[in-house]
């Protein structure tokens, strides 16, 4: 049965076909850092997941679904998440599939295919996954990619930093008190950023704050309580940054299918 809680112990390493679909209704879950042999495909209709990896975090809206490629070691966090649909596919019996951490446009074919195939039972013969399976994978290769990661730094100087970045109401502040707080030079810390994360200090703190955004939407603040708790100068000063960094105003952004 591929319906299950959020507190159920489930291992798709232990299961062999070619995919696994898992459905869940969980609300809040933390599944804690662990990997599996199998890809896994990630999506939910509402609510946010956090993704975070060894080097990077992810944060995957409704409307999208997250790509995971085997054996990589990632935590996924949950907020609110309704009809929350996970598929695991075994590499040694599927065609070319991702390769890379990847965030996925999910068309209202591709929503149909997951959710089917999220209820198949664990046992399902193999002749009657192979067609559906092919057309995700169709699907797939052709979806659209979203820019909804955020490389982390690996430097010692900035990890208890980027630690209170997770603590509610705290926001990476700029540059100089940055510096000022971790006992480097700015020059220092933005030579840091253009090494570790391919992006200057300025851009990777604008890419954090759309994904604390798109986080805080995707969870039911209102546009009004985003700019707010993001520091904005006014609701038009951050639908303005939004509209920039995404090309859809908010509301457009978090209902589109």
């Amino acid at each position: 049965m591929a319906l299950i809680d959020g507190e159920a112990r489930f291992d798709a390493d232990q299961l062999y076909n070619a995919v696994i679909g898992v459905a869940a209704e969980v609300g809040r879950h933390d599944s804690g850092m662990h990997r599996h042999k199998k890809a896994q495909l990630l999506y939910a209709p509402k609510g946010c997941m956090n993704i975070t990896l060894d080097n990077m975090h992810c944060v995957l809206p409704p409307t999208r679904a997250a790509w995971i490629p085997a054996n990589t070691a990632h935590c996924v966090r949950m907020t609110n998440v309704v009809a929350y649909r996970s598929l695991y596919f075994d590499l040694s019996l599927n065609g070319p599939l991702p390769g890379r951490i990847s965030i996925f446009c999910v068309s209202g074919l591709m929503r149909e295919l997951i959710e089917r195939m999220a209820f198949w039972p664990w046992d399902i013969a193999e002749e009657k996954q192979r067609n559906t399976r092919a057309l995700l994978c169709e699907e797939l290769a052709q979806a659209k990619t979203e820019a909804l990661q955020l490389p982390l730094p690996r430097d010692k100087r900035l990890s208890g930093w980027l630690a209170t970045l997770n603590e509610p109401d705290v926001l990476p502040e700029p540059l100089n008190q940055l510096a000022h707080r971790v006992g480097a030079s700015s020059k220092t810390i933005t030579r840091l950023f253009n090494k570790e994360t391919g992006m200057s200090y300025q851009s990777w703190r604008q890419q954090w704050r759309l994904l604390k955004a798109i986080e805080k939407l995707s969870e039911g603040l209102s546009v009004n309580d985003v700019a707010y708790a993001l520091e904005f100068s006014s609701d038009s000063a951050f639908i303005s940054f939004f509209r920039q960094h995404t090309g859809q105003t908010p509301y457009q952004y978090v209902r589109r299918g």
